[in-house]
């Protein structure tokens, strides 16, 4: 059995974790609204139409965030279609899925599935085929008390008090020829900078997220955010970050790399924020969106056939990926990531949350489930919270053309002060056996192991289904112990685990 080993200490601190790390994403994509979240007449549905299964498992992860309402779908929509009575709402087309748009479900529905669910609302604004007056309207009709005309129209359309919706998306991946209203860096860095000074005017409490580069495969990129900064670098808070990563030619070994990729495109967007920083002599430090992220290549192909041969469908089964526990390993991975560069990255958002490239599946008129994603994002948000701390590992590796040599260890630790609690999350990414895990807890004096959560299976291809909906599901291992500071484990091959410690009490006795 091979061997590895971490250096864990609360003094290596890397930052604190922000809870929006753990953000999700609601698009008007496929049957993530339409038969995802909304519903009327499934039979968990309320009043509002909203399927209460899906939101039990909503509340289950714990999401403090959701973006919405895209993505592509933004660039071609107009908000004010969907506010107001439904039945006077406009059915259009949806350019940018090639789908038909009915207008059911809109700001006013989303913001009240977002307090049924418990979470928050990030807004997108139109910046492709609209602009600055669209977004400051939007504003006005969302967060303004009361007294003026969209006030007062959010008023007359049943909405007594402001939203209050505090961060918001300057546009979609404008970089992209697939985006409707696709600008140079210059022209959207000029746009988005009258558009943040509108809505700041109209709010100057909310916080905005510029469009970084839509993936590190741009030919722009990184030289898009140079330029987008050095337009709005005082104006904005975050500038997104976007990715996707796929399953190529069965190479499980360089997939499971992936998250190294990650960690790079993180890295060098905050040079060029510090480089903006620097040479603005701005005393502002520029943090990072990561509002899309994923494994996303199951469906691709299907969905191009689809969107060609039959378009125009209403809320039609696009982006459905069918997540194996392959895809949950790689996903734990990115979750590390994150963790990894907490103290930049404040806002995350894997896409999306229902159907379409989701951690929660659902039937039309039929069940829920929880998809292989689910368990590593759950694990995350339920307990990777307060300090993320900069652990040492030491591992062997495997060979990647990609990425040269890989560690089969990829591990992350956190601590919670209060809760006096630390949480060890990691990967085994070896295909061939289990590793052998040795832990110096320096600074953890008398922690203990409460649990070790493992998610693992003999056949990585292995998924969840309506009919076999826990075919794969985390289990408790009782091998993790702690014996005078330091730990001792086994991680089974292909996994993700979860090892969590408790200070436990001092005994104290009378003489």
């Amino acid at each position: 059995m091979q061997q590895a080993s971490i250096i864990l200490d609360p003094d290596f601190r890397i930052g604190e974790i922000d809870p929006r790390l753990y953000g999700s994403f609601i698009e008007h994509l496929g049957r993530a609204v339409y038969g995802g979240i909304f519903e009327p007449g499934h039979s968990t549905s309320n009043q509002q139409g909203f399927r209460g299964d899906v939101l039990d498992l909503v509340r289950e992860l714990d999401v403090p965030i959701v973006r919405y309402p895209g993505g592509n779908f933004v660039s071609g929509y107009n908000w004010e279609d969907g506010v107001g009575p439904r039945e006077e709402r406009p059915t259009r087309l949806d350019l940018a899925w090639k789908t038909t748009e009915m207008n059911q479900f809109g700001t006013n529905e989303f913001a009240a599935w977002c307090r049924a669910a418990g979470t928050g609302l990030m807004m997108a604004v139109n910046l492709g085929a609209r602009g600055i007056d669209a977004a400051r309207n939007l504003v006005e009709y969302c967060n303004h008390p009361a007294g003026t005309a969209w006030s007062d129209l959010r008023i007359a359309h049943g909405v007594a008090e402001p939203q209050a919706i505090k961060t918001w998306c300057l546009g979609n991946e404008m970089d992209g020829p697939w985006q409707i209203g696709q600008k140079t860096a210059h022209e959207y860095g000029r746009l988005a900078s009258e558009a943040a000074k509108v809505m700041k005017l109209v709010d100057p409490s909310i916080e905005l997220v510029a469009c970084g580069s839509s993936n590190t495969q741009m030919p722009t990129y990184p030289q898009w955010e140079e330029t987008v900064l050095d337009h709005l670098y005082e104006q904005v808070d975050y500038i997104s970050l976007h990715t996707y990563y796929r399953l190529e030619n069965d190479d499980l070994g360089t997939f499971l790399a992936q998250s190294m990729d990650m960690d790079e495109y993180i890295h060098t967007v905050v040079s060029v924020c510090d480089y903006v920083q620097l040479k603005k002599r701005s005393k502002k430090q520029l943090m990072l969106s990561f509002d899309e992220w994923n494994v996303w290549y199951h469906a691709r192909e299907t969905d191009k056939l689809l969107m060609r041969d039959d378009p125009w469908q209403e809320a039609p089964p696009i982006a459905e990926e069918h997540y194996s526990m392959a895809d949950a390993l790689l996903v734990g991975s990115m979750l590390i990531t994150l963790l990894r560069h907490a103290d930049r990255v404040k806002i995350a958002c894997v896409a999306q949350l229902v159907n379409a490239l989701a951690p929660i599946m659902t039937e039309t008129g039929g069940s829920a489930w929880r998809q292989t994603i689910f368990y590593p994002f759950l694990h995350a948000s339920r307990y990777g919270r307060g300090i993320s701390l900069n652990v040492k590992v030491t591992s062997p590796c495997y060979d990647t053309k990609e990425f040269g040599p890989v560690p089969l260890l990829d591990a992350m630790a956190t601590i919670d002060e209060d809760q006096q609690t630390a949480i060890i999350f990691a990967v085994n990414r070896s295909q061939t056996g289990a590793l052998e895990l040795t832990g110096d807890l320096r600074g953890l004096n008398g922690y203990q192991v409460i649990e070790h959560l493992v998610l693992d299976h003999a056949n990585p291809a292995a998924m969840n289904t309506a009919d076999a909906p826990d075919e794969v599901t985390p289990t408790k291992q009782n091998a993790a112990t702690v014996k005078s500071g330091h730990l001792a484990t086994v991680l089974p091959k292909l996994s993700w685990n979860v090892i969590r410690l408790q200070k436990t009490p001092v005994n104290l006795s009378l003489s």
